[in-house]
């Protein structure tokens, strides 16, 4: 029987079980189909197709690296009012970002410390971009003075740029400049332009860091499952690539949009994962080829053929939940899913051309594996202990997920609140001195932007109105080209704590008799999430709906589609519930090494969903198409449950642990956004490869028994027609009837 094309009518009762038959015979293999060609080509063309990588991998790093400079953190849709506001006073102001300089522990008003802050304030003046230098020498401004009297702020604007690495740049001549310049005091830059700074150069040091310490890790963790160095080497080098290709990617999609400072991490670490379950899935395959005596190139042809369109399937489900976050129209949501999706496409890609090209070079030096998984091996009686009492195990697993998800009800959002880089770096320092001593200071305005002149009587009056109002700490009312006016209010607290959020609300229910745009942080904050609120369902609805259809294609049933689908919810939630309760309420701070402070990064639950989402459905495909195998063989629904799960268990089990490793890595890095993504995506594939795919499934499918494969007769037309499998290996010969 070609199992691509096999069937069971889920009209009728199935089959009674029989004894599985070889699908093919061992000694033709099924070199006819396009995958086939494929493995064929690249095992005859071995050298051909891994120096074709190996340049990707060299242009990747060269060329790719450069995206680090380019990076730019998105102020949301334009649609939201905030970022109408901001695009109004962009479009008239030749002013770009400003930094702010703590200059601490020399007296104000000690005439050597005025006359060092002059001295440097001239020298940072002139370097190339700088527009103006504001001291508490040349200002009246009282805000620039601390309560004690010993600091002083140094206010740098410069000139309007696209160009990112230029104002990186600055950043580092402006810290040059004044370091040390100042006898007796300690002198430290943050502000905008220099958070914007310190994120990307954590965000590089990130990936560097995650990749040195989850690489070594990996690479031992292979060698305990493949028993060879070579076998272990060869998921290693599929992430490398694809990771190098993941730059590049990233740096074409920053011509596009802007890409946010964390999405280097976000999709170089999903390419890591997504290449090491390719890789592991090939490099087993062809250890069973082996196993089955078939020689080299026969055996890279067969696991293709096979193993491939398992790869294929799951790389399909993995962009359909990408696509999700196309439906945000968010410049920041848009780069992640372009870039996901074209890591992705890498990862597919170096799984079915330079893995097993690499098999075919190492091929004879792999160790074989000398017979199929036998039906009663571990995994195969864990399925029949849960078969034995699936309602009470089922109940009780979803029970432990949805009280792991409770936490999350209480969540709280932040928005790259400068909080979230470590205390050791100078714009978090910065951010946290202007809290404590510069009142007026400590926060980021909330932005009144008007088409009215400054001095305009109504602008003014609206101002003084707005000094009354409860949370407000000061008002200024700034001027800009063409008569628009920017009316800065200053919420008492933190820059998008409740306080300011709430003062947002009350300014755009309580409006002047002219049209304002109320924007600045708290207000970005606001309108990004009430973004993802109202177009959240829809993501859901077209993620949920293409996944049902490839599962669908791949399995002729609609009720194991929902049940996935159900089942990665249930695994989110406990994620997210994880997530809240170590990074929002503080839980392990102290042992993960950061400060809470109330909140989780607003794009955290969002990139976790999607792309936990794409992994869980990784390990779903194949868990499926080895139940999908085995019921078509035997036509007994809980017989090809724990066959499927005995099969694919080990695969599975350890492609977590690796994936597992590589997150854990990346959640050691200093910015606390990766850190919460890293870890919250190492929780996810934990939860699923134990509760979800050891016991909730087996359970569920025995309760549904051969409901499972059921379909309406259009449907099960439909899928007779244009259904998709899993290939069959020549060695699928197991024994089920000892079952």
């Amino acid at each position: 029987m070609d199992s691509s094309r096999a069937s069971i009518s889920t009209a009728t009762m199935p089959a009674p079980p029989r004894r599985a038959l070889p699908s093919t015979d061992p000694a033709r293999p099924k070199r006819h189909t396009a995958l086939g060609r494929l493995g064929t080509f690249c095992a005859r063309h071995r050298w051909f197709v891994v120096a074709a990588w190996m340049g990707l991998f060299v242009i990747g790093m060269v060329v790719g690296s450069q995206v680090f400079v380019h990076l730019k953190d998105s102020n949301g849709s334009g649609a939201a009012e905030s970022v109408k506001g901001f695009d109004i006073v962009d479009k008239v102001s030749t002013r770009g970002g400003s930094m702010v300089a703590v200059i601490d522990g020399a007296e104000v008003g000690d005439p050597a410390t005025r006359r060092a802050v002059m001295s440097v304030s001239r020298r940072v003046a002139k370097i190339p971009g700088v527009t103006d230098v504001t001291t508490a020498y040349n200002s009246n401004d009282l805000r620039l003075r601390s309560t004690d009297g010993r600091g002083t702020l140094l206010v740098v604007s410069t000139t309007k740029t696209d160009d990112m690495a230029v104002s990186h740049q600055q950043v580092s001549d402006v810290r040059k400049a004044l370091a040390g310049s100042v006898p007796g005091a300690t002198i430290k830059v943050g502000g905008g332009l220099a958070v914007m700074h310190d994120q990307m150069l954590t965000t590089q040091s990130d990936l560097v860091r995650g990749e040195a310490i989850a690489i070594p890790v990996l690479l031992v963790a292979l060698l305990f499952v493949f028993r060879g160095v070579r076998a272990a080497l060869i998921p290693i080098l599929g992430a490398l690539v694809t990771v190098a290709g993941a730059l590049l990617l990233l740096l074409a999609v920053t011509r596009l949009v802007d890409v946010a400072s964390y999405a280097i991490d976000v999709v170089a670490l999903f390419g890591i994962a997504l290449a090491v379950d390719y890789s592991l899935l090939m490099v087993n395959r062809f250890r069973e080829e082996r196993g089955a005596g078939h020689h080299v190139e026969d055996a890279v042809a067969r696991s293709v053929a096979a193993a491939g369109r398992t790869l294929t399937f799951s790389a399909l489900t993995v962009i359909a939940s990408l696509s999700g976050l196309f439906v945000f129209n968010d410049p920041t949501f848009t780069s992640l899913a372009l870039g996901g999706i074209a890591t992705t496409l890498i990862a597919l890609a170096a799984g079915l051309t330079l893995v097993p090209a690499q098999l075919a070079v190492w091929g004879n030096k792999i160790k074989a594996e000398t017979r199929a998984p036998a039906a009663d091996g571990f995994f195969g009686r864990l399925a029949r202990r849960v078969q034995r009492h699936p309602l009470v195990l089922g109940c009780a697993a979803a029970a432990a997920l949805l009280a792991a998800g409770a936490p999350f009800l209480s969540v709280n959002y932040g928005q790259n609140d400068p909080r979230l880089l470590p205390r050791a770096l100078e714009s978090r320092s910065v951010a946290d001195t202007l809290a404590a001593r510069f009142p007026g200071k400590q926060a980021d305005p909330i932005q009144l932007v008007a088409r009215r002149a400054a001095a305009d009587p109504a602008v003014v009056a609206y101002a003084h109105r707005i000094e009354a109002m409860p949370g407000v700490s000061t008002v200024s009312i700034d001027a800009m080209p063409d008569n628009i006016s920017i009316t800065n209010v200053v919420a008492t607290g933190s820059t998008q704590g409740p306080g300011a959020q709430r003062l947002v609300t009350e300014l755009r229910a309580d409006r002047p008799t002219y049209r304002t745009y109320v924007s600045g942080s708290a207000a970005f904050l606001m309108d990004f999430k009430h973004t993802i609120a109202t177009r959240l369902p829809w993501a859901l609805a077209v993620i949920g709906t293409a996944t049902f259809i490839l599962l669908f294609l791949m399995t002729g049933s609609v009720l194991v589609p929902i049940k996935a689908l159900v089942m990665n919810v249930l695994s989110l939630g406990a994620t997210f519930g994880a997530l809240v309760w170590i990074f929002q309420d503080g839980h392990l701070s102290g042992l993960l090494g950061f400060d809470a402070f109330g909140a989780i990064e607003v794009w955290v639950p969002v990139v976790v969903f999607v792309f936990a989402f794409g992994l869980s459905m990784d390990y779903e495909v194949f868990l499926l198409s080895r139940i999908k195998e085995a019921y078509d063989k035997t036509g007994d629904s809980d017989s090809a449950v724990a066959v499927g799960l005995q099969r694919s268990g080990r695969i599975i089990t350890s492609a977590a642990g690796l994936v597992m490793i590589v997150f854990l890595g990346f959640a050691l890095g200093q910015n606390l956004g990766i850190k919460q993504m890293g870890l919250a995506l190492a929780i996810a594939v934990a939860v699923d490869a134990t509760l979800i795919r050891c016991v909730l499934v087996p359970a569920t499918m025995t309760l549904l028994g051969n409901a499972n494969w059921w379909a309406p007769a259009p449907l099960r037309r439909l899928h007779n027609r244009f259904g998709l499998a899993e290939g069959t290996s020549a060695i699928e010969v197991d024994r089920v009837d000892e079952m």
